[in-house]
């Protein structure tokens, strides 16, 4: 029975009040109440329960139609006139859907006025109340209707079997009450009707589906009908009248309440019924001498009820936490809901939101705070905004800018419930990044179009998605063939005339729609006009694939070209060594026979030589040892370019190598007249290196500077250990030597001064490179030049031949 049922049904239960009344007076009890007593109490209550009963039905606001016996006979589609029951209100409701013609009786008027309107069963299924009353006559067969009237009005039927009785329940639930204009004309008519002997429904109100029943003025219960004894588990209506068994304390509460003041209650309440907590709709009224109750279950609609409020909270709660603004408009144009990001955003007073403004009076405040876009004409803009309640059909979109500049855009839309559904989104940023987004796909597109490689971007299904100007030059196909995203096939067709490998073509088309293909590959197109391109294709992120050609014609040319000439001078240089090396053995047989007999002339064992003679043989030893010198660094220098020398490492005191070398130069620079002393910072400790070659550089370094120092100048020798380094420097305050001389001193026979060969600074170069360090040359204020060595104190186990770096300029030289 739904919640629309429930004026018929109190109807029924008053009835039911009634007759459960008449059965607890006429019970018959073999005990020690005689016959004659009980027949007149039932003699003095019957005036009282009619009247009582009158005055429920007079409340009702549905009707109630009842055929006795087999007096529901269709003959045909003709229906016989029922028995009429209800309230003159609801007869008045009623007769508005009959015709005054159609008969007198008003009884008949109402079944033939609705007996062949539309209706739809609680199935679902179209029928008609004919149709309906012809399966309740022939089948007892109870049906529940709903009536489409005209107008837009419902009605509710619900037909059952009383015993030997048909009844049918009718009741409007379009409107809960009559205007007196459209009934005063039909009320006395119904009034009369309702006359009648109401005592026929007492045996249908003891057979209500719910719990009935009577209490008295000092809120006793008198009667009561099987499914209020069965609800309380009574057993039988003596056993609960006996008990006095109430369905709750509370339920008694509302109808001693009901008594007192003689309204009417209805309440919904929790009670325990049949062991099982259900929701109960109680409704009391008063009668004469007591009171009426009927308890309804209502405990699917509260459920309902309660699980409609908690998708509604979970609703709002769900759009409080959604970054986008939303307020929701009730039919009445209401506020009803609004998130806490339109509280926010539009940074509006909780207090006046809570008030449930109309939208007009939002947009009225909205605009006093200057946050609503400039409009010409506000009252009209307004006018359009309110009509949305009345005219708009699926989403309506626009967007507005803000005096604070942001941008927003605003969706309208009806909700489900009524009303309007307006989401404010901002897209302020949306829109920066959208025009950033414009502006760098132009840049791009520009850029691609002034590279000079030819680019081209495929999508995975194989379509032309992006190229440039440089692709069609290099390829030579019009910009119309490559418009529309062209296939694959199309645009390689274009190509083929100047490439025609096409096991090539399939391997990059492989790479642009074979997902498990997507790498990066390169390779090389040698077409048939004779030029020669470069091809890389190359996976991006959003899934396509890039082909870019470069034409390297003209660079593998070059590079040909200088690869010749290298492999020439590479050629030239080992002829050079072999040369030098050549000769340097050859030279070293006739000098040092020549150094032989000099040295033999010098002791004068084949006779005395005189002053002269001695000079002429102390001058031939002379240049044979210098000689000799310069023959031993030729063949150092060719073993070092050849990469055959080795260095002989070994613990060495560096502090005390540096004294050595520089008493040596000492003891054979004494008739220079200049001064060559060493300036050692800290202790120097032990190095691990070539104590020979060590040596061989700093008499190299120290000989170079005595050549461009005057007599008088002096020459300094500085050591320092720093962690793992070590610095040697040779600094001198000589003539110095000019910029572009210190960028080859240290190559190979190369002179600052054209009196030597050239190879002691590229003997230094190459024997500190050997050691892992390195060498570097830089002029000294006042004059002269300052050469500064950088060692490992740890030499490698295999060294090797780095670039020739300085730390003072790019090339390191010397003089």
């Amino acid at each position: 029975m739904t919640a629309e049922q429930m004026p018929i049904l109190m109807a029924i239960g008053t009835a039911l009040l009634a007759l459960g009344a008449l059965l607890w007076a006429l019970r018959v009890s073999d005990g020690a109440r005689g016959a004659a007593k009980r027949y007149r109490e039932v003699a003095g209550d019957r005036e009282t329960e009619n009247a009582g009963l009158k005055s429920v039905l007079g409340a009702h606001p549905g009707v109630i139609l009842v055929w006795q016996g087999d007096a529901l006979e269709l003959d045909g589609d003709e229906i016989t006139p029922p028995e009429l029951y209800g309230s003159p209100v609801a007869l008045a409701g009623l007769l508005s859907f009959t015709d005054d013609a159609i008969s007198p009786d008003p009884a008949v008027r109402i079944v033939e006025g609705l007996a062949d309107l539309e209706a739809r069963d609680s199935a679902g299924q179209d029928t008609t109340l004919r149709i309906r009353l012809r399966e309740l006559r022939e089948s007892g067969q109870p049906f529940s209707l709903t009536i489409i009237g005209t107008s837009g009005r419902f009605l509710e039927a619900d037909g059952r079997t009383a015993g030997v009785r048909a009844v049918v329940w009718i009741n409007d639930t379009t409107i809960k009450g009559l205007e007196e204009s459209s009934a005063r004309g039909k009320l006395e008519e119904a009034r009369q009707v309702i006359a009648r002997d109401p005592t026929a429904f007492l045996d249908m109100l003891g057979k209500a589906p719910f719990p009935a029943w009577r209490v008295s003025g000092m809120g006793r219960l008198q009667w009561a009908n099987p499914a209020y004894i069965e609800a309380v588990d009574g057993g039988n209506l003596d056993r609960v009248l006996e008990r006095q068994l109430m369905l709750d304390q509370a339920v008694s509460e509302q109808a001693r309440k009901t008594i007192t003041d003689g309204a009417e209650h209805d309440e919904t309440r929790h009670i325990v019924v049949n062991n099982q907590r259900r929701a109960m709709r109680v409704l009391t009224f008063a009668l004469s001498g007591g009171a009426g109750c009927m308890a309804f279950d209502v405990t699917e609609q509260e459920n309902s009820r309660e699980e409609l409020n908690r998708h509604v909270r979970a609703h709002d709660e769900t759009l409080n936490h959604v970054a986008d603004a939303v307020a929701i408009f009730g039919p009445d144009r209401k506020l009803n809901f609004y998130n806490k990001a339109f509280r926010d955003m539009w940074d509006l007073e909780e207090t006046f939101l809570l008030d449930r403004p109309s939208h007009g009076q939002l947009l009225d405040r909205l605009r006093e705070k200057k946050k609503l876009p400039a409009r010409m004409n506000y009252a009209e803009w307004r006018a359009e905004e309110i009509s949305y309640y009345l005219d708009i059909d699926g989403v309506k979109e626009d967007k507005w800018s803000l005096p604070d500049n942001r941008t927003l855009s605003v969706t309208r839309q009806r909700h489900p419930m009524g009303g309007l559904l307006v989401l404010f989104k901002d897209i302020t940023d949306h829109l920066s990044l959208q025009t950033r987004f414009n502006a760098l796909i132009k840049t791009q597109s520009s850029t691609l179009d002034n590279l000079h490689e030819a680019v081209a971007v495929f999508g995975s299904d194989g379509r032309l998605r992006l190229h440039n100007r440089a692709f069609e030059r290099v390829w030579d196909i019009p910009a119309d063939r490559l418009k529309d995203r062209p296939d694959y096939a199309d645009v390689i067709s274009g190509c083929v005339p100047l490439f025609h490998d096409m096991d090539i073509w399939d391997a990059i088309k492989v790479h642009i729609t074979d997902p498990t293909a997507r790498q990066s590959t390169t390779g090389e197109m040698r077409r048939s006009d004779g030029s020669l391109l470069t091809y890389l294709t190359h996976p991006l992120p959003d899934g396509n694939t890039m082909i870019a050609f470069a034409d390297v014609t003209a660079t593998r040319r070059v590079e040909s070209a200088l690869r010749d000439r290298a492999e020439a001078f590479e050629a030239a240089d080992r002829l050079k060594t072999e040369f030098v090396r050549n000769v340097s053995y050859q030279l070293r047989s006739p000098l040092t026979t020549i150094f032989g007999y000099a040295e033999l002339l010098e002791t004068q064992r084949n006779g005395p030589l005189t002053e002269r003679q001695t000079d002429h043989v102390r001058a031939i030893l002379s240049a044979s040892d210098h000689l000799n010198k310069l023959i031993e660094n030729i063949l150092d220098l060719a073993l070092i370019e050849a990469g055959r020398l080795d260095l002989e490492l070994s613990e060495l005191d560096l502090e005390e190598v540096i004294h050595q070398s520089v008493e040596l130069v000492v003891s054979k620079a004494e008739d220079t007249e200049v001064s060559v002393r060493a300036d050692i910072t800290g202790r120097l400790g032990q190095m691990r290196g070539d104590e020979r070659r060590i040596k061989q550089v700093l008499f190299n370094l120290i000989s170079n500077s005595l050549r461009f120092t005057e007599p008088g100048g002096e020459i300094v020798v500085s050591a320092q250990r720093m962690g793992d380094m070590i610095t040697l420097s040779v600094r001198d305050n000589g003539s110095g030597l000019e910029a572009d001389k210190r960028a080859t001193s240290f190559d190979s026979f190369v002179s600052g001064d054209q009196r030597g060969a050239g190879l002691g600074l590229a003997l230094v170069k190459h024997f500190i490179h050997l050691h892992g360090g390195t060498v570097g040359m830089k002029s000294v204020d006042g004059g002269g030049l300052e050469v500064t060595c950088w060692l490992p104190s740890q030499a490698p186990v295999t060294a090797s031949l780095p670039p020739s770096q300085s730390a003072f300029e790019p090339q390191p030289t010397a003089h």
